[in-house]
């Protein structure tokens, strides 16, 4: 269990789960494109709330930026895997989150 920034609320801590993964299940089975482009929108609301709040940002806002940095990225690869499966007639529910060490290693 992650341990959480003092104040945060119930909408942070759940935006602070994997990546693609239903918060019930624990799988990614139920995500589909639209369910991953929601919760990269979210996350890029966050991310803009963050950068453009007056005051500057806190250690705990450094570190959640951080955190959405490599979520969102995640997000990305997890619906270019479903994408390039669903284009090349393969399942797209295959697709699996990767660890954000291997997402963050890929060049753009």
């Amino acid at each position: 269990m992650a341990a959480f920034p003092p104040g945060w609320s119930a909408k942070q801590r759940a935006a602070d789960s994997r990546v693609g993964v239903d918060a019930e299940t624990g799988n990614n089975d139920a995500m589909d494109d639209n369910a991953i482009l929601d919760q990269i929108h979210e996350l890029v609301t966050e991310e803009k709330r963050l950068r453009h709040q007056a005051g500057g940002l806190t250690g705990a806002d450094r570190t959640r930026l951080d955190t959405l940095e490599r979520q969102l990225d995640q997000a990305w690869d997890l619906l270019r895997q479903r994408r390039a499966r669903e284009d090349a007639g393969e399942d797209p529910d295959v697709a699996r989150e990767r660890p954000a060490d291997e997402v963050e290693g890929y060049l753009q």
